[in-house]
């Protein structure tokens, strides 16, 4: 087996250079930029569908963005999948209620830990649809593109992100 499959780690250099040419292969073949929050918001109208479908199709957020299955739905799955996969090879699986960041931080309560990430998940989506895309959408395809705003959004996702690490891990540089 090829030695690096095995790793628990990956060099950023070779997986940024893979990135880059999943994005070349996704414009070349899709010509759309690749992008996973939009998948999460079609599942929301396919179980909307599901339980209303007269007020779901009557929509206009629906009408523009179609809720049904393509190839970012699949993305997500491959995402898991491949995770999965991953750590099986590394020998890095576990099963764990509560990681030992969270429960060093706030204690070993599963319900708490269900708790910030449904909230949490709320709020990334709802940040992911206010800013007209995700991490991967912004701060991979929109830099692609040279789009002001989707820098704006990465400087901002990186600054959000180093003050929640702040606020759990303590400021040090304070």
């Amino acid at each position: 087996m090829i030695e690096w499959l095995t790793m628990a780690r990956w060099s950023p250099y070779i997986v940024g250079a893979g990135i880059g040419f999943l994005i070349w292969a996704t414009f070349l073949f899709s010509d759309r930029p690749l992008g996973a929050s939009m998948a999460y918001t079609r599942t929301a109208g396919m179980v909307e569908s599901a339980v209303s479908p007269e007020k779901t199709a009557s929509m206009p957020y629906y009408q523009k963005f179609s809720p049904t299955t393509d190839w970012n739905w699949f993305l997500i799955i491959g995402v898991v999948i491949g995770a999965f996969i991953s750590a099986l090879l590394s020998g890095t699986f576990s099963i764990m209620l509560v990681p030992p960041v969270f429960a060093e931080a706030f204690g070993l309560n599963t319900g708490l830990r269900a708790a910030f990430a449904l909230a949490g998940g709320i709020l990334m989506g709802l940040g992911a649809r206010w800013a007209g895309g995700c991490t991967s959408g912004h701060g991979i395809s929109g830099t692609l593109q040279l789009s002001v705003a989707s820098y704006v959004a990465a400087a901002c996702f990186f600054a959000g992100g180093i003050f929640v690490a702040g606020l759990i891990f303590g400021f040090p540089y304070m």
